[in-house]
């Protein structure tokens, strides 16, 4: 599997997009938040196993916050607030920050160039805690494939107010199927190995 894109974070950590080249055409997508690093070791295991596979991966997204354990990246803004959606907002300088403008954040401008240079069917991102199949756009029947592999339910609405989020910016107003996986964080990763690694192998085909 190629690197085929990268870029430096504010603390000179990479971010790489990984692909063999084949045109899947679905993007998987690990780490958005530093204190959910769950994604990044499930992405790294499948590319160990699966070294042609046909789909595209983001393992970390987030490598600063990574490092240091929070949410937020190095700038304390939240990615998942920081999308150019119409919804967009300037909020608390919390740990929901969405950042002092719209795509401000090396890390938000590194996957909206992923999106475009890409086009993608489907988006696959991994999350926790929540332990459901979240969804935006025209995604509910692939959500159900997913619910179906790792049964945890699935729910269209997370219960608050996202703005500036993936979900929104990508499954909404892009409209590419997009799904939020959110794992068990109480549960060992290792035991998610095996549902994640199926729901990889279902979007392979």
């Amino acid at each position: 599997m190629k690197k085929l894109k990268s870029v430096k974070t504010q603390n000179q950590n990479e971010i790489s997009l990984f692909g063999s080249g084949k045109k899947c055409k679905t993007l998987v997508i690990g780490v958005f938040h530093g204190d959910e690093p769950q994604g990044k070791f499930l992405i790294e295991e499948y590319i160990k196993k699966n070294p042609e596979s046909s789909l595209y991966f983001i393992s970390c997204l987030n490598p600063d916050g990574m490092a240091s354990g929070t949410r937020t990246n190095a700038s304390g803004v939240d990615l998942n607030r920081n999308f150019p959606t119409d919804n967009w907002e300037y909020t608390a300088h919390d740990e929901f920050f969405g950042g002092e403008s719209p795509a401000s954040e090396i890390e938000t401008k590194f996957l909206i160039d992923v999106i475009e240079e890409l086009n993608p069917k489907i988006i696959l991102t991994l999350h926790a805690p929540f332990k459901v199949v979240n969804y935006d756009g025209d995604a509910k029947e692939i959500s159900k494939k997913i619910s179906q592999i790792i049964n945890y339910p699935v729910e269209e609405n997370i219960g608050y107010p996202t703005p500036g989020s993936f979900g929104t910016y990508a499954g909404i107003e892009k409209k590419i199927p997009t799904i939020t996986l959110e794992l068990d964080e109480t549960c060992p990763v290792e035991e998610l190995i095996s549902p994640v690694h199926e729901i990889f192998d279902m979007l392979e085909k």
